[in-house]
């Protein structure tokens, strides 16, 4: 697997948890979370933002299922990488009842919704406050399902069963954008607010890709 260089704070995260891929069981992760694994190729069956990938084990590699994909978050960014490792690693499958939370709610967010504010929400509201269409051309690229809400919305699932929705408020001369970020009430079950974080990041870095 080609793996990011170019920054430290990343790779050494990444390396951590590929040496522990390397050691796991691949029956007991496809019974914990609930992904696919066939035996006969080596590879779990993983849909992760909106896509099908092939990951291999116990060598980590990621193939996207669908060639039309414009941009491929596995190949391209340690974090979503980092993502996708620990949630083979950690994850667990379960359903959430249908609503959803905001970043307040879930455990620890309060300590980390400063980060969260201005990593996640402010850069969504001021990179596509005002670029509705790009917004809903990239989140419709993504496979994303349309939210009757806000001037934009949509939900975008994430992991199997765990679904973000991002909300958007069109600027105009007299009101910044703004928007709104929750989370399917599973979350807390298989995430720490951290990751809360890294995901949405993700998922911005991709919707400007697509866009």
């Amino acid at each position: 697997m080609e793996i990011e260089k170019n920054n430290n704070k990343e790779l050494v995260p990444l390396e951590h948890y590929l040496e522990q891929y390397h050691e796991v069981d691949p029956a007991e992760i496809s019974a914990r979370t609930g992904v696919l694994y066939d035996s006969q190729r080596s590879v779990f069956q993983l849909r992760f933002f909106g896509r099908d990938y092939e990951i291999a084990f116990p060598e980590f590699g990621a193939k996207c299922l669908d060639e039309q994909y414009a941009y491929d978050a596995l190949a391209s960014m340690n974090p979503a990488k980092i993502l996708a490792v620990r949630y083979l690693l950690e994850g667990v499958s379960t359903k959430g009842t249908g609503k959803f939370l905001t970043y307040r709610e879930v455990p620890w967010g309060e300590v980390y919704y400063r980060q969260f504010n201005g990593r996640c929400m402010m850069r969504l509201a001021y990179g596509f406050g005002n670029r509705l269409d790009a917004f809903r051309t990239a989140m419709e690229a993504m496979h994303a399902q349309p939210v009757k809400a806000a001037d934009a919305a949509y939900q975008v699932e994430v992991f199997p069963g765990y679904y973000v929705q991002f909300l958007l408020w069109e600027g105009d001369e007299e009101f910044a954008p703004s928007s709104q970020i929750l989370f399917s009430d599973n979350f807390p079950a298989g995430f720490h607010a951290e990751d809360l974080v890294v995901i949405c990041d993700v998922l911005i870095t991709i919707l400007k890709q697509l866009s």
